[in-house]
């Protein structure tokens, strides 16, 4: 299937990227390209972008879009939380802006093989790097009962969490759980039916959850923000797109922190801890997409764009 991922909040980003035709910038989620395209597109000869992104199909569906541009760009294949020794390798100190797009595309969903959807019958996978060894069907048929609730929980905010967890257990005891379909059937199990008919599809939190954790997408952007922000020059932009409300606190928080990391009690005349401010956050509420985009992406729905800029 040919990569194919229209990219949420394009020109909000680019704006707010601030981009300098002779400018260094990373794209920690290249995707298929969309946005590294435009940023590309944007820089000189002098100018030049990495791309990063853990999906082979990615990186290759990336490759060939920005070929006009492969004077200028550098893909690399790896987890944007190892920025710090992709930069090194590469010779890099500093940059001048940084974009993660923390969305799963088109092409991952659209692909009933990878597993990430509920909507077609496929192996339990949901591996953003198949290079890994675990998958979805592994979490489901050996994690413990309250370590499925734990994740159903916090990950997919689902008040069923329990009852599903309940009825995974159950049902994987007269067999494995192997097929997206199979799961589907247990979860619409664990749902009380006058339930199942609001909210959207009944598998959506618990998918999201499971994916969530495989791929320890929450433990890697809140470990990761901190050090990104040190690569970033003088007033170098650091853009993050998130899709549900876990990410985008984790960014909210982070970027908070970094503007304001100073840990004296209120009460305190002058600060004593010692901890300077890394920069300033440039969008105190979120930038949502357009009513046009909506119409155009429904998968843009829930993205939130949150930007903060370095200060030296």
């Amino acid at each position: 299937m040919e990569f194919k991922h229209k990219s949420v909040l394009l020109q909000e980003t680019i704006d707010n990227l601030n981009i300098r035709p002779d400018g260094i910038y990373v794209d920690g989620t290249l995707g298929g390209g969309g946005h590294s395209y435009e940023i590309a597109s944007r820089l000189s000869s002098k100018g030049r972008l990495i791309g990063i992104d853990q999906d082979e199909a990615a990186i290759a569906a990336a490759g060939e879009r920005l070929k006009p541009f492969a004077d200028r760009v550098t893909i690399v294949r790896n987890n944007y939380c190892n920025m710090d020794m992709v930069l090194k390798d590469l010779g890099i100190e500093r940059v001048d802006g940084i974009l993660l797009d923390l969305g799963v595309s088109s092409y991952q969903l659209d692909t009933a093989e990878r597993g990430f959807t509920y909507k077609t019958d496929a192996p339990l996978d949901m591996r953003m790097d198949r290079r890994q060894q675990m998958t979805a069907k592994d979490i489901l048929n050996e994690y413990n009962e309250m370590e499925l609730y734990r994740i159903i929980r916090d990950y997919g905010e689902d008040k069923f969490a329990k009852n599903i967890a309940k009825h995974i257990v159950a049902a994987r005891s007269e067999k494995p759980i192997e097929t997206t379909f199979e799961l589907n059937e247990i979860i619409k199990a664990a749902i009380p039916m006058k339930c199942r008919a609001v909210g959207g599809h009944p598998s959506k939190k618990t998918f999201q959850a499971i994916r969530i954790e495989l791929n320890h997408e929450l433990d890697v952007l809140n470990n990761s923000i901190d050090s990104m922000i040190e690569h970033l020059n003088d007033k170098g932009r650091f853009c993050i797109i998130t899709f549900h409300s876990l990410e985008d606190r984790i960014v909210k928080v982070q970027f908070k922190n970094n503007e304001n990391p100073c840990t004296c009690p209120p009460d305190f005349p002058v600060c004593v801890c010692g901890k300077k401010s890394k920069g300033k956050v440039i969008t105190r509420k979120p930038i949502l997409p357009s009513e046009e985009e909506l119409e155009e992406n429904k998968r843009a729905k829930s993205a939130k764009l949150r930007v903060f800029e370095r200060r030296r």
